[in-house]
């Protein structure tokens, strides 16, 4: 693997982000009626290969059942908003009217402060089973044990332990840190950890019994990670680099796969497929759904990481609205810019290649081809 020198005592790996690449057409086309884009995580069918990121701005137990009714997997906070107050509506409104810079982090800090309450862990997890979809929720690495019995009682289908970045080997000389593999296997419910950017750290969080790794650390668009801590890794690359681990933990394990879930950087319809054909099975997407109409956010958008309260590594965005959350992810589309009908340019994107099944199609040849700047 060719390294570049950056000074005589220095050398760095050239890695790529999903604007460096482009995906290459083959000799073959297809219908797009006859390309399939399902996936299937354990026991559980979705029609479309994306879950909605655990976001106050995208997610509410009302928009989790209407993106499991569409097809995808709506993942809520329980770190949020929605487990923290009994009625956040009024808190989000003012959230989405506060102006931009310094008083938007104050405020959004002062608002979060509020405790978690397991009453409504409960209440939101029930909402969503209720109504008959997969139901989703995630807890950060710092929660997951004081809240996890709480949450697998309610009746959640699909753990998610989801933080900046989550290793299987966290050290800590002030608490006992949360051993993954034994809370793994103690589990009734399959769980999705990450993130996660390295070949290395994934494969050891396969390791801890994981049915799916999440793959992104600082590529979000909320997210001002390498502005603050100067840490973050281009997606392409770190999406390629995980698959390799999950081939290779293939082999070790004797056939167990683990799903890869691109965390970060997917943006437009068009990273989509560049995210499939570096070994994604799915992604996880924030920014592009709290662009809907009806999203909790209303084209506002933010994440855990601008609520710290010591270290704010993320911001309130004005990413505007584009349209209905049915119309950004299957259409129909009224732009031209890769923010609506999302599937369809997959399911497009796949036949124009001559592949009819994600996993075909995680084979596809790449070119690096870095972007022109359009966006």
């Amino acid at each position: 693997m060719t390294e570049i020198e950056i000074g005589r005592g220095k050398r760095g790996r050239r890695a790529y982000a999903f604007d460096d690449i482009a995906v290459v057409p083959s000799r073959r086309t297809r219908d797009p009626k006859e390309v399939s884009i399902a996936w299937q995580i354990d026991a559980y069918r979705f029609e479309l290969p994306f879950l909605a990121a655990p976001m106050d701005s995208v997610v509410s137990p009302e928009t989790a059942i209407h993106i499991g009714k569409l097809g995808g997997l709506g993942v809520l906070n329980l770190e949020g908003l929605w487990t923290r107050h009994e009625d956040p509506r009024p808190l989000l409104e003012e959230i989405v009217e506060l102006p931009d810079g310094e008083r938007a982090t104050k405020r959004l800090q002062e608002i979060y402060a509020e405790p978690i309450k397991e009453e409504l862990i409960t209440r939101r997890i029930k909402e969503v089973r209720d109504a008959g979809v997969v139901t989703a929720a995630a807890l950060s690495p710092q929660r997951t044990a004081e809240f996890s019995r709480t949450v697998v009682d309610a009746g959640v289908d699909i753990f998610v332990i989801r933080g900046t970045t989550v290793s299987a080997e966290h050290v800590s000389g002030r608490a006992e840190p949360l051993n993954l593999k034994q809370f793994i296997y103690e589990l009734d419910v399959p769980v999705i950890v990450g993130g996660c950017a390295t070949y290395t750290a994934a494969l050891h969080l396969m390791r801890t019994g994981a049915a799916g790794v999440l793959v992104g650390f600082g590529g979000g668009a909320a997210h001002t990670t390498r502005s603050v801590l100067g840490i973050q890794v281009p997606m392409a690359t770190a999406v390629a680099d995980v698959a390799a681990a999950r081939r290779d933990y293939m082999d070790e394990s004797g056939g167990r796969y683990v799903h890869v879930i691109a965390d970060g950087g997917v943006g437009y319809s068009g990273d989509l497929p560049k995210a499939i054909a570096c070994g994604a099975d799915a992604v996880m997407m924030g920014s592009p759904l709290a662009r809907a109409t009806d999203a909790p956010g209303r084209g506002r958008h933010w994440g855990a990481e601008a609520v710290h309260e010591e270290l704010p590594r993320g911001k309130r965005m004005n990413l505007g609205v584009v349209g209905t959350l049915e119309e950004i992810l299957l259409g129909p589309s009224s732009r031209p810019d890769g923010t609506m009908n999302l599937f369809g340019a997959l399911r497009r994107a796949m036949a124009t290649t001559g592949y009819s099944e994600l996993k075909e199609f995680q084979r596809v040849e790449v070119t690096v081809a870095p972007s022109a700047g359009h966006r």
